[in-house]
């Protein structure tokens, strides 16, 4: 078959590699879509330290099961399924509790165990068990269905985070992930939805989720933008969804007394946020952070997909062949449009 082969740090190339073989609690699922995310990106540029190359990224996937293992009753060759990332272990302490997203040995689908940007995804016995797998519903096209991983991790954000109704949230970042906060906010009670990004063109891309306000941070202060949209009083709650430390300072000076912050978006390695931490003490502020999601996440994205809430559609904005991965990279990481998704059969 053809896989993006990761071969270290700025290498990747496309190679015929063997097709994997399910044992027995095994599944073989041939992909259909299988979308970039900015952290495929991260790995791409940085290396990852669960990631040894050579190795297959891509988590955000969708496909058919192509073959399955003697031991598998729960899914049968033709079935369309969603694959996310998190693949909790099942056994430790945090699967334990229903937090596997958390759990120590932090198993993902294109970091441990081979991606999906590739022709065939292989699923072992603990993700076929335990992992982000789910049918996809007959309304949804597969390229619809492989962002409900990005729409998990919102979800499990949101969760974290608490959204009241009648709240004011202001998201940082308008990427993909950031436009998907928007119609979740509002569905969870939010009366006014205010956005921030850097980028005019960007922005002006995400006008089209139809916030109540929008600030670009390159011509004016967010801050004090924010604080006039609140009348002064600041957002109830803020998520920093961008790979800012600025805007991790930036949320404390625009939030709420008592407000909530998610630090959702992840750092490069190393950086460092300078905070005033006084703010967070005065203002009573809490402040939490979000990182993948649980499988009832993508199970729960995959229903809201279904029904329209919100319209997947839109967040789709380039469509690339296997062969030209490296095209599909360079759209995602220049910010030409939203979700960039790879269909090997293109």
């Amino acid at each position: 078959m053809k896989a993006a082969v990761y071969l270290g740090k700025d290498r990747m190339e496309i190679r015929e590699v063997p097709v994997p073989e399910p044992d027995a609690d095994g599944v073989l699922v041939k992909v259909e879509a299988c979308a970039v995310c900015g952290s495929d990106i991260r790995i791409f540029h940085h290396g990852n330290s669960r990631v040894n190359p050579p190795q297959i990224l891509g988590h955000e996937a969708a496909g058919v099961v192509e073959k399955t293992g003697a031991n598998v009753t729960r899914f049968k060759k033709g079935d369309r399924v969603a694959i996310g990332a998190d693949v909790p272990c099942g056994e430790c302490s945090f699967c334990e509790a229903g937090i596997g997203n958390n759990c120590q040995i932090n198993y993902a689908m294109g970091y441990q165990f081979a991606g999906s940007f590739a022709e065939y995804v292989l699923l072992n016995k603990t993700v076929v068990t335990y992992g982000p797998v789910h049918a996809i519903p007959g309304n949804l096209s597969f390229e619809e269905a492989a962002l409900a991983e990005p729409l998990a991790c919102v979800l499990n954000a949101v969760e974290l985070t608490t959204i009241r109704l009648g709240d004011t949230v202001t998201i940082i970042g308008a990427g993909p992930i950031g436009c998907m906060i928007i119609p979740i906010a509002y569905m969870s009670g939010a009366s006014k939805v205010i956005v921030v990004q850097r980028s005019r063109p960007r922005m002006e891309a995400a006008r089209q989720f139809n916030a109540d306000a929008y600030i670009c941070s390159s011509e004016e202060d967010p801050v004090k933008r924010v604080l006039e949209e609140t009348g002064g009083l600041g957002s109830d709650v803020i998520f920093t969804a961008n790979p800012s430390p600025q805007s991790h300072a930036e949320a404390l000076k625009m939030a709420k007394n008592r407000g909530r912050i998610n630090l959702f978006g992840g750092l490069p390695a190393g950086s460092t946020v300078t905070m005033d931490t006084n703010i967070i003490h005065y203002k009573e502020l809490c402040v939490t952070g979000a990182h993948g999601s649980l499988p009832r996440h993508h199970r729960q994205a995959l229903e809201l997909i279904a029904a329209g809430r919100p319209d997947i559609k839109p967040y789709i904005s380039h469509r690339f062949p296997l062969e030209k991965i490296q095209e599909a990279f360079a759209a995602a990481e220049g910010h030409l449009g939203m979700r960039v998704v790879v269909e090997p059969a293109l």
